[in-house]
């Protein structure tokens, strides 16, 4: 099974399509609000190539992007495998 974490913030139109496209393939994850704390938020990005928009999704530990690419792996096959 596929360790996912999403890093969200509240009012996030995307962050919340993430959440219901792995609740609809019973994935599991885990959700860091990142509403109020810019320093985790900044440090994702510097870590990360400078992505600053959420929501930022990490697979087993490896970061994919975020809800467009969630979904490109679901299209490919490649998120429930």
């Amino acid at each position: 099974m596929k360790t996912i974490r999403i890093y969200t913030t509240t009012n996030c139109g995307y962050c919340v399509a993430a959440k219901r496209l792995c609740d609809q393939l019973s994935l599991p994850y885990t959700e860091i609000d990142l509403t109020e704390n810019d320093q985790l938020r900044s440090t994702l990005s510097a870590q990360n190539g400078h992505y600053r928009t959420v929501p930022m999704i990490f697979i087993d530990d490896v970061f994919i992007g975020g809800f467009t690419e969630l979904d490109q792996m679901r299209r490919s096959g490649k998120l429930t495998n």
